[in-house]
């Protein structure tokens, strides 16, 4: 199984292909439908480059962070599919998360050289492959808020790259 440590590369990210199956580790952010619109606002209006929030080679995981642990919620929310193009382009390589996504959504990915993967929905595994956390934007959402994550190991499966998706297969 192929590992990648964050943040990742455009050379990494090319090779990737609809089902493979690799690892992910390093430092990940964490957001969903509370947190994701606000992100996308501070890429728009530029303040995400004041923020101290760096998202060039970064790994977003579709999820919110609480005491329970963390598992992936479904990226094909409007408030997440939306994000997926400015986040892109504004530097994140990998969006994880669950379910099916829009052509539309396949294609952004294929322009920003991203990719999308999904996670095992197994909350007590990933809790074990957390390091750390940290919230470091909009603390007032809760568990909703944008965290950090220290990870080892992640599983994960490549869900659409380079204009495909595993659900057209």
């Amino acid at each position: 199984m192929l590992e990648l440590k964050t943040p990742l590369t455009e050379e990494e990210t090319e090779k990737l292909e609809v089902g493979d199956m690799l690892y992910i580790s390093g430092d990940i952010f964490c957001g969903r439908d509370a947190v994701l619109p606000k992100i996308c606002q501070m890429c728009r209006d530029g303040s995400i480059k004041t923020s101290g929030i760096d998202l060039k080679g970064g790994v977003i995981f579709h999820t919110a962070v609480s005491p329970a642990g963390v598992g992936p919620t479904s990226s094909n929310k409007l408030e997440i599919e939306s994000s997926f193009k400015t986040l892109s382009e504004n530097g994140i390589k990998m969006h994880l998360g669950k379910g099916a996504i829009k052509p539309e959504t396949v294609q952004a990915l294929k322009e920003n050289n991203a990719v999308f993967a999904v996670i095992p929905p197994v909350t007590a595994l990933l809790g074990e492959k957390t390091l750390e956390q940290a919230v470091v934007a909009f603390p007032e959402e809760g568990m909703e808020a944008f965290h950090r994550l220290r990870v080892d190991k992640y599983p994960v499966i490549i869900a659409a790259a380079h204009g495909r998706s595993i659900y057209d297969e």
